[in-house]
């Protein structure tokens, strides 16, 4: 299967690329932020997104702050977690992630502002894969998120 392009995407694909002339988020990821309370209470804001494609900025507030003094690991898998589904429903059917996988690399501190940019890997109808990759202010890798979704026969047009 071939990897998420800008080339790829078309109106015929996607009949709400129209509606996006104005603004980067798909009309999908919108509807989605606004019943998304996790990703609100995040601070989560949608940069940009297309099928298959997803970037999402948040800040690292301190009460995400462990006993260590280091942002929480769900935080940075919240973020990648809710930027994959976001890139993945966005092709138009319900997907839910049914694996996943992480690897925190650097630690974030309250403060930090991160940026996670999903990447589709692979569509094979009913199964995706997609990697997402989270950095920090400095554009130095904070994680990355390797995951598997599921696409539900429930269609969002």
């Amino acid at each position: 299967m071939r990897a998420w392009s800008p080339l790829s995407i078309s109106s015929a694909f996607d009949p709400y690329l129209e509606l996006m002339s104005e603004s980067q988020v798909h009309p999908i990821v919108a509807l989605m932020m606004e019943r998304d309370a996790m990703s609100q209470w995040l601070g989560i804001e949608v940069i940009e997104s297309t099928p298959g494609h997803c970037v999402c900025r948040m800040t690292v507030r301190k009460e995400m702050v462990n006993g260590f003094g280091i942002a929480h690991g769900a935080i940075t898998y919240a973020l990648a977690d809710s930027t994959l589904a976001f890139a993945s429903n966005a092709m138009g059917r319900h997907t839910v992630s049914v694996t996943s996988t992480i690897q925190h690399l650097r630690p974030a501190h309250a403060g930090d502002t991160l940026t996670a940019t999903s990447q589709l890997r692979s569509d094979g109808g009913t199964m995706v894969h997609v990697d997402v990759e989270v950095t920090n202010q400095q554009d130095q890798p904070v994680a990355l998120l390797t995951a598997t979704g599921y696409k539900r026969s429930e269609s969002w047009v």
